[in-house]
């Protein structure tokens, strides 16, 4: 497993990729999983991997809470698809005395075997008390999305692919159309159906416009309780 080296194009395109249909790399959550791809990752992703690009922005928005999300950090190789070696280059080389500082020969994999119970029982609890729990009126919202390209040369396939990336609990995209504007620009028109709880407009303009390369602006056209 693994997604290559990161710090290169093709590694990149692979995370791409695998986030094609992934929100994070394990579970429904941001975990430790994505604290050690994105530390593994140098720099923003291109646009044109708007998958990765996403992810990168969303994961970016934790790193004051990173060492509080859930899970335990595991080696690069651990991660990604089948089929792949992690050939991510790492920092400069730590001394033999970091090295033998860093070797933990009794109790770590029972650390980590501790960890992966605690999290599991957690993870337990919350969907049993899920289940339990009786269902609620959810407040949901239907909103009119008009995303602006910069000029007439934008790719709008492209640009409606990079909005359409955008996943997160709790939105479900709609119907889109092109909208003429004026001298030979158009704009994109989305919509949208978002639970109030969960998503507002501020989160998915900060999402959408982090495509800048295609993106000029956002504006809400329409937003109507369901």
């Amino acid at each position: 497993m693994g997604f290559g080296d990161l710090k290169s194009s093709s590694g990149l395109k692979v995370l791409n990729d695998f986030l094609t249909d992934r929100s994070f790399i394990e579970g429904y959550v941001p975990s430790q999983a994505d604290v050690a791809v994105f530390e593994a990752v140098s720099a923003p992703p291109p646009a044109d991997l708007c998958h990765a690009l996403r992810w990168y922005n969303h994961i970016k928005s934790y790193q004051a809470q990173k060492n509080s999300l859930p899970g335990v950090k595991k080696p690069l190789g651990q991660y990604g698809p089948t089929g792949v070696a992690d050939t991510t280059s790492s920092g400069p080389a730590a001394s033999k005395d970091e090295d033998d500082d860093d070797i933990d020969l009794f109790g770590s994999d029972e650390e980590e075997d501790t960890e992966a119970a605690k999290l599991k029982e957690q993870r337990l609890a919350e969907y049993a008390a899920k289940k339990a729990k009786k269902p609620a009126l959810i407040a949901k919202s239907s909103i009119l999305l008009d995303v602006k390209p910069w000029d007439d040369e934008t790719d709008m396939a492209k640009l409606e692919e990079c909005v359409r990336s955008i996943q997160m609990d709790g939105l479900v995209w709609g119907q889109s159309k092109l909208v003429p504007v004026g001298y030979g620009i158009k704009k994109l028109q989305i919509s949208c159906v978002v639970e109030d709880d969960k998503v507002g407009t501020d989160i998915l303009e900060e999402q959408i416009t982090a495509f800048e390369d295609y993106v000029q602006s956002m504006d809400v056209a329409a937003f109507n309780k369901i």
